[in-house]
Formats: structure tokens, sequence, C-alpha cells
């Protein structure tokens, strides 16, 4: 059987207020994490988003345009944006 090396890990340490520190407590027991695992995939998935938001497309003019025309024009009518757009908002019932 071959084992294989865990990965090195550096240390990460976070000064909280003991409000705070409750609040991801109680929000990780409710996951069934550690503090640390919610922590870390809590601060993953915000560095994602927050990296993803910030992603950068280059086209060319002619594509851009292309784009720009697409989300500026109509839908094409069809039968189900039609029956949408006939039925009455929950409000109005």
């Amino acid at each position: 059987m071959t084992v294989k090396p865990q990965a090195k890990r550096d240390t990460l340490n976070v000064r909280v207020k003991p409000e705070d520190r409750s609040l991801i407590d109680r929000a990780a027991r409710l996951l069934g994490k550690s503090r640390a695992d919610f922590l870390l995939e809590s601060a993953r998935r915000a560095a994602h988003d927050v990296l993803l938001d910030q992603t950068l497309f280059k086209v060319s003019p002619q594509v851009y345009g292309e784009f720009i025309a697409r989300l500026d024009a109509p839908p094409a009518p069809n039968e189900r944006l039609r029956r949408t757009m006939a039925t009455p908002a929950a409000w109005e019932k």
C-alpha cells in the first residue's frame, strides 16, 4: 500500500470579537463542520467570487458589438413568453 505524503499547510491566525466567534461557531455547528473548516471553506468561496467578479474578457470590437446587439434585442415572441405576459402577477389576484 502506497501512502501519499500530505501537502504542507500554512497557519492562518485571526483575531475576532467574541460575538463574531459565537456567530461563526453556531453556523459551523449547523453545517456539522469545525470552526476551521467552516472558515476556510467560507473564505475560499468568497475569494473565488471576488476573483470571478474581476475576470476580464478581451474580445474584438466586432464580437463585442454582436454581444451588445444580442443583449439589446427584444426576445423573440414565443408561446411561453406570451403565456407569462398574460398571467396576472400574484399580487394582482
